[in-house]
């Protein structure tokens, strides 16, 4: 028969226990349903909560838009012979006098191996002078050369050959097979010809982009549009600035999920369905999967659109709510897009929190038994 102390300490145990739990409170991966909704505008939060359906999932549906503008898209291919500024050129003179200007008296022949083009655009031939190359062409050069020796020596003859040089180069950089400085040349006057060239780009094609700069310009496209939409196989011109990243956009995950991080996109649309899959899907023990939340800071445009309404000014606080066991709430999730930055949540399923209740206070009170019995067993508080 139990003694009445007895009954009187395990008491006194639970009641020490639940006082506990009220105070502290259990840990757990975050908050609930009920307190994301009490943080909604309904409720004086400052967050707008909505249950996604098919209109919600399509108006925000927003994938960013890259693309080059019309200064890159309208400038034209330059001619493969065309001289620039830092360019060298190889000039060959023949003359058809055996003691000539230039030739000595073995050879009626002068090579000029290495002739730079000055800043200017200029070069210099001894009798000929200082002579425009910039702009034109090996041929021009040749024509203009020719005539300005005519008035010194009988019916010479020139060639001009071209070598593409510091005025012609691009700059490629980032995840190519081989950054570095590349002339422009005949193969390789478009965006699509000098990536190749440079060995082609070092990442999944899918999440790669190329960044152009110009002058003061600068754009980016996808490096699959690239190959899918050849308007965008833009000319190059000298100086261009070539940089191929990686996608930089990125989710973060928490909750009841197989992974807690911020995770990188792996393709250029990401629905709510491959987030969760990505992050090792829900928790088959604590996930509640009516209670998938996506928290954003939408954009005044979108948030109207969604709301029906037009006097939203500003980024907006907006929850989304993905509830999985609706009938078409696979569908839903499956069309609904994940954007940079975005948070996905899941919740714990409400048994999970009152097992975890139910273990913290059998735990409590099996520690308290267990003081009890060694107490009787030292014999304090015998004689009660």
């Amino acid at each position: 028969m139990k003694r009445p102390h007895s009954r009187w300490a395990r008491g006194i145990a639970l009641l020490v226990a639940t006082s506990i739990l009220a105070s502290c409170g259990l840990p757990r991966v975050g908050p609930n349903k009920r307190e994301i909704y009490a943080g909604s505008v309904q409720r004086e939060g400052d967050a707008f909560i909505v249950a996604t359906n098919d209109r919600v999932a399509a108006v925000t549906a927003v994938v960013p838009a890259l693309g080059f503008s019309e200064g890159f898209l309208n400038a034209g291919v330059i001619g493969s012979d065309t001289i620039n500024p830092g360019d060298t050129l190889g000039l060959t003179i023949w003359e058809n006098v055996d003691d000539g200007l230039l030739a000595g008296e073995a050879s009626n022949a002068t090579i000029l191996e290495e002739v730079q083009v000055d800043g200017s655009g200029f070069i210099f031939v001894p009798y000929a002078g200082r002579i425009k190359a910039a702009g034109n062409t090996p041929e021009a050069v040749r024509r203009i050369i020719t005539e300005r020796l005519s008035d010194q020596t009988p019916d010479p003859q020139v060639q001009v050959r071209r070598v593409a040089g510091d005025g012609s180069t691009v700059t490629l950089s980032g995840s190519v097979g081989s950054q570095g400085v590349y002339a422009i040349e005949r193969p390789t006057r478009t965006l699509s010809a000098m990536l190749a060239r440079a060995g082609g780009v070092a990442i999944e094609p899918e999440i790669a982009q190329v960044t152009l700069t110009r002058g003061t310009m600068s754009d980016t496209i996808w490096f699959q549009d690239l190959y899918d939409n050849p308007t965008l196989d833009i000319a190059l011109r000298g100086g261009d600035k070539i940089l191929v990243q990686g996608d930089t956009r990125a989710f973060t995950a928490l909750g009841a999920t197989g992974t807690q991080a911020q995770v990188p996109f792996e393709s250029r649309t990401i629905s709510a369905v491959e987030a969760i899959a990505q992050v090792g899907g829900l928790v088959p023990t604590a996930a509640d999967p009516t209670g998938v939340f996506v928290f954003r800071n939408e954009p005044a445009e979108i948030a109207n659109q969604v709301l029906g309404r037009s006097d939203l000014v500003g980024a907006q606080r907006f929850v989304y709510v993905l509830d999985l066991t609706q009938p078409n709430g696979l569908f839903i999730a499956r069309d609904f897009v994940i954007r940079d930055e975005d948070t996905l949540y899941v919740t714990e399923a409400p048994f999970t929190q009152w097992s975890r209740t139910i273990a913290s206070l059998t735990g409590t009170l099996g520690s308290v038994t267990s003081l009890r019995t060694s107490a009787e067993t030292l014999g304090v508080g015998s004689g009660g």
